[in-house]
């Protein structure tokens, strides 16, 4: 009861308030789900990377009765899948422009008869772009100055310059895509597993010419998303609908794991070429970057994942002349979407593995390259802004290197076959820029005869997110965690908060409900909720986010404030090379990580402990092999995920310097862990004596590495 008070709930880590339900099987996902009446969806696809359609033929052979099919002509307001830019169509017709572009959908109450209808398919090939460089078409340019780079490069006695690539990763999210649409109350009812409600009721209102209070999207129980459940549900949510709206039925849709492989987004592959000067001493005099990522065929959300990678390209260094470049291409493959660090892990690692190797061109050790060159707090970024207090990379560097004993292994393991390698980084906390600005996210508490509800469209999606903002809620009260609930994050119910992305949850939306939860505490006084009720009725405290006065961007020149604060790390990675097959064992995972306040320390070290498991993965053995744009190994049985027997020993470290305007000190945490073990691996595996420049680094790239 919210009389007896008592904090102590932050920093503790409380049971998950989902926990019960999911461990005891009653958690409903949308597969679990059945309405009246309800037909299931399929969606028809192009089988070339471009080229002209022509036409769909359903059969030979008699259809179903009952068959419901929606082409482009159905679509009742405009043909795209509203993003950042109109250019993806819901349904194409004419331009193809990858394999697996959506062309036509089926839905039948017969799940086997609707799959076993044949779909043909009538295209004129044209001649597809796969190579980003060759690529005509831009998506989004950024160019960001500081000094003059070009000269320092000139007078500079020691330049290292080098190329790094990384490839795409497939999200693997434990439950694929699914989503189903129910037509009620003159609208559609969208019930999904998806991270951001209100983006997909965006795109709903565009597709289906319908007034937002006609449109209602609801997550249910989510089986992970790590950002493939950013954009995507608006394209599976949009196809469900228009089968819902003309069947005048419930419509689910749920993808197999070859169809979820094929045909949803990927990591970004991308491309950086690094020019970097130094003093003979070590000190790092300029840098220039020229950073390529690889959007695929439409632009979805490219301009913010190039936007992040080219703000963290430079690393967490202090540098006096600074020249990034950074631009977003179209290829002919399916496009590519957020996944966890969305582009911060891609140029961090090419910084990264080019430390290593101008320590080594310098004679330097590469913890001392990093010691002398590393942020401090009061350093200026790239785009001009001043570093705060909270700046941690030479505390999390140092800790890190002390913890796995850097220096003694790397000596004793020289020649070996075994290796040691470490890579330092930092992470943006919440939206770019202005970015929390334009969002202008709510989030209300209403007052309950028991406690409090809290109403964000913020979602769980395996991360924590009910118990880590019903913590702060109730330590703000003073109340007992059984006081607060979490209501659905239903758009009928709750306001817009923003996406779940971009480790912006706990820091802005959990700082929203802190002062919402101070305004209802200075409301209700000395009553308890339900006196409060019984005297005045329903109480529902909203609050919004405001910008901190000092945080200043400029968009058009990406000068100022990227960021709000940093999130910094440091990994260590160890590892053994198999001298005949090459294979790559690592052995253990140091990685110390600075997040300001740990609101829930369990969910904290599973954050950093799932995404450095996620990291291995990209950096060794997750290949996304493309043929023809198409996925050739769209399946988990050579699409290698790391298993627990892949998975080493990990050593993790939170250390917490507090961020002022983060609830009780909280930065973001949710994508810093991706960003360090990819480099980590590869500048172990250059102490081993293979020089990888690209990940994964499969023991086919070890051997070619080898042979040279």
């Amino acid at each position: 009861m919210a009389s007896r008070a008592r904090a102590g709930n932050v920093g503790r880590s409380v049971p998950r308030l989902e926990g019960p339900e999911k461990v005891e099987g009653r958690a409903r996902y949308v597969d679990d789900l059945r309405f009246p009446g309800m037909l299931h969806g399929r969606t028809i696809r192009a089988p070339h990377p471009c080229g002209r359609l022509r036409a769909v033929r359903l059969g030979p052979g008699g259809l179903p009765l009952g068959l419901v099919v929606v082409g482009p002509r159905d679509i009742p307001g405009d043909n795209v899948i509203a993003t950042i830019e109109d250019d993806q169509p819901a349904l194409a017709w004419g331009e193809i422009r990858h394999a697996e572009e959506p062309v036509l959908l089926l839905a039948h109450a017969d799940r086997e008869a609707l799959w076993a209808i044949p779909a043909e398919v009538d295209m004129i090939p044209g001649t597809p772009v796969f190579d980003p460089l060759a690529s005509p078409r831009v998506f989004k340019q950024i160019r960001i100055a500081k000094g003059d780079a070009a000269a320092a490069l000139r007078r500079a006695p020691v330049v290292v310059e080098g190329e790094y690539r990384t490839g795409a990763q497939e999200h693997v999210y434990i439950e694929p895509q699914g989503v189903i649409a129910v037509p009620e109350n003159g609208g559609i009812t969208i019930h999904g597993s998806l991270q951001c409600p209100y983006y997909v009721h965006k795109a709903l209102c565009r597709l289906l010419r319908l007034p937002p209070d006609k449109v209602r999207v609801i997550q249910v129980e989510t089986g992970g998303g790590f950002g493939g459940k950013e954009d995507y549900p608006s394209v599976i949510a949009g196809h469900a609908a228009l089968l819902a709206l003309k069947a005048r039925r419930p419509v689910k849709m749920v993808y197999d794991r070859g169809e979820d492989m094929r045909a949803t987004t990927k990591r970004h592959p991308s491309i950086v070429r690094l020019r970097s000067a130094f003093s003979r001493d070590g000190t790092l005099l300029a840098l220039e970057a020229q950073v390529v990522m690889d959007g695929g065929a439409y632009v979805t959300l490219s301009p913010v994942v190039l936007s992040r990678g080219v703000l963290h390209a430079s690393g967490p260094y202090r540098c006096p002349a600074v020249a990034i470049e950074g631009r977003a291409v179209m290829t002919n493959t399916p496009p590519n979407g957020a996944f966890r660090g969305f582009g911060a892990p891609q140029t961090l690692f090419a910084i990264e593995a080019h430390m290593d190797r101008c320590a080594q061109q310098l004679g330097i050790d590469p913890v001392k390259l990093r010691e002398k060159n590393a942020f401090r707090p009061g350093d200026v970024t790239a785009t001009g802004q001043k570093l705060p207090k909270d700046t941690a990379a030479l505390p999390v560097l140092r800790e890190a290197v002390r913890r796995s004993d850097y220096h003694r292994k790397r000596i004793a393991w020289a020649g070996t076959g075994r290796g040691i390698g470490l890579s330092l980084f930092f992470h943006g906390s919440g939206f770019t820029g202005a970015g929390e600005v334009r969002l202008a996210s709510k989030a209300s508490l209403e007052l309950t005869p028991k406690g409090v509800r809290i109403l964000v469209a913020s979602t769980e999606i395996g991360q924590g997110t009910r118990t880590m903002l019903a913590q702060i809620v109730a330590d703000t009260l003073g109340w007992p965690l059984s006081a607060v609930e979490v209501a659905p994050a239903d758009t009928g119910l709750v306001p817009d908060s923003g996406p779940t992305v971009a480790s912006r949850t706990c820091m802005i939306v959990g700082g929203i409900l802190q002062k919402a939860a101070r305004e209802l505490k200075r409301k209700l006084g000395r009553a308890k909720p339900a006196q409060y009720l019984a005297r005045h009725g329903a109480l529902v405290v909203t609050g919004q986010y405001e910008k901190p006065a000092e945080i200043q961007w400029d968009e058009e020149r990406y000068r100022g404030d990227a960021y709000g604060t940093y999130g910094w790390g440091c990994d260590v990675v160890e590892l053994e090379v198999d001298p005949v097959t090459r294979e790559v064992r690592p052995l253990k995972l140091t990685a110390v990580q600075e997040i300001g306040k740990a609101i829930h320390p369990g969910l904290a070290r599973g954050q950093v402990e799932g995404g450095s498991a996620q990291g291995l993965g990209w950096a060794l053995s997750e290949e996304v092999v493309m043929r023809d744009g198409r996925m050739a190994n769209a399946q988990l049985t050579n699409y290698m995920v790391p298993t627990t027997k892949d998975t080493p020993e990990m050593d993790v470290t939170i250390l917490g310097l507090g961020y002022r305007h983060g609830p009780f000190g909280a930065k973001g945490l949710g994508e810093l862990p991706m960003d360090g073990p990819a480099p980590a691996v590869v500048n172990a595996l250059r102490h081993a004596g293979f020089d990888v420049r690209e990940v994964p680094a499969t023991p086919e790239r070890l051997l070619r590495c080898a042979s040279r």
